[in-house]
């Protein structure tokens, strides 16, 4: 094996690691001593934080959650050791690179670090990795999501569609075929899935906007 390189399962299991590091519980831990999957909506993400803690500790838990997603990609990809067997339309280090932002998305979900419960939905982290990967396309839903919350100061509904625009703006860059756009396909259907109660909300009409009364106790989403 040569010299700085590492297995690729090596790669994988530390991209996981990232992505179970969970920043909201240690952010409300250290600021508050309490344990945010019992305060609020009860979700290990950067919305639960800013109701919770504030705007400051939230912008800080979005970039730790979205770096961790971005870090593996960008850090271990170059150092696979192996040759992998990429699918038709993919290079090698981009395909390694997609498994690896899978493995710490799923981190952040299921965090070993928390005995696997009590993670967020991936939006920050999946975030992070189509920035590495992909970053226009993650330019383009990123500016879908600002634009949708600016509008319904919802961030659930922010997050959704962005998920599911992702997919489009992935395979407008990397075509329709491209092993990045199916992949996010998923990830938009996990997305959505982890946000099911708060579809439940948005059809009741009962889902909190941010700056209105009540939201801390039952708004859950980025991150």
């Amino acid at each position: 094996m040569p010299s700085g390189t590492i297995p690729p399962i090596v790669a994988i299991l530390l991209a996981y690691a990232s992505g179970s590091l969970p920043f909201a519980f240690l952010a409300g831990r250290l600021l508050k001593g309490i344990d945010l999957r019992t305060v609020g909506s009860g979700n290990l993400g950067a919305t639960n934080v800013y109701r919770t803690l504030g705007v400051p500790a939230a912008v800080v838990v979005l970039l730790l959650d979205a770096l961790k997603g971005a870090l593996p990609v960008l850090l271990l990809t170059p150092r696979i050791s192996e040759v992998v067997i990429a699918p038709p339309g993919s290079s090698t280090p981009a395909w390694m690179g997609l498994v690896l932002g899978v493995a710490a998305i799923v981190g952040h979900a299921k965090p070993v670090f928390l005995l696997w419960e009590g993670g967020g939905k991936g939006v920050a982290t999946t975030a992070g990795v189509f920035a590495a990967l992909v970053p226009v396309a993650l330019l383009l839903a990123l500016g879908i999501f600002v634009l949708v919350v600016w509008r319904t100061r919802i961030v659930s509904l922010g997050s959704m569609v962005a998920a599911v625009i992702l997919p489009a703006a992935v395979a407008w860059r990397a075509g329709p075929g491209s092993p990045f756009a199916l992949v996010a396909i998923v990830i938009a259907g996990f997305v959505v899935w982890t946000h099911r109660a708060n579809i439940e909300r948005l059809r009741a009409g009962t889902e909190p906007r941010l700056g209105a009364p009540g939201g801390a106790h039952r708004t859950e989403s980025v991150s």
